[in-house]
Order: structure tokens, then C-alpha cells, then sequence
């Protein structure tokens, strides 16, 4: 069955990876070779370690940070709102133990040295 999507659409993403296409057995995987730099006494000049721009740096590092937000499977509402009170009954629940622990402890020191 396939699901039809009008043009210039694209599927969100449903958080699974089994859909992931496989090589075949005994496929090598063809990896780019880096060049070396030959590495001599000579000083590198300005020219070669210039960084851009402050302002174009901060401009390319925002537009990479939204790309990848775009990338997220943001949860659902009713998915936060579990999450949410999954966490707060564990802290409700460490709470208390702490506290019981406190003041099993102050009452031991108390009997022992009271």
C-alpha cells in the first residue's frame, strides 16, 4: 500500500530507522582519501589560518543549529504530558525517601548521642 502525498510535501518522520536500506554482503563501502599536508619547518602564513568574519560565523552557526531542530522528533502533547508526570512522581518519590532517610538519621544520632 502506498500512500499518496500531494507535490511538495514531505513525510514527517515517524522516529523509526527500520526502513534503513542495506548494502549487499561483501559491498565495500568506498571512502574518500584525504590529502596530506606535508608538514615542513615553514610558519603557516596569515593567509591560511584567517578566520571569517565573528558576525558570519555566528550567522553560519544559527543556521546549522536550525537545521538540525528541524531534524528533531518533537514529542506530543499527550507523549509530554506522560513524560511530565513520570518525572514528577519520581521526584515526589525521592523526596519523601530522602526525607525519611533525614530523619531516620537524626533520630538515630539524637538516641545515640541525646
Amino acid at each position: 500500500m502506498v500512500s499518496e502525498e500531494p507535490e511538495g510535501t514531505t513525510a514527517k518522520p515517524t522516529g523509526k530507522r527500520s526502513t534503513r536500506t542495506t548494502r549487499p554482503a561483501g559491498t565495500a563501502v568506498e571512502s574518500t582519501a584525504v590529502e596530506a599536508v606535508p608538514t615542513g619547518s615553514k610558519k603557516a602564513s596569515k593567509t591560511d589560518t584567517a578566520r571569517p568574519n565573528i558576525f558570519k560565523r555566528i550567522r553560519k552557526y544559527l543556521r546549522e543549529v536550525l537545521a538540525e531542530l528541524r531534524k528533531v522528533i518533537w514529542p506530543s502533547k499527550k507523549q509530554m504530558v506522560t513524560y511530565t508526570a513520570v518525572v514528577l512522581v519520581f521526584v515526589v518519590f525521592m523526596v519523601a525517601y530522602i526525607g525519611g532517610l533525614d530523619v531516620l538519621f537524626i533520630k538515630g544520632v539524637t538516641w545515640l548521642f541525646g
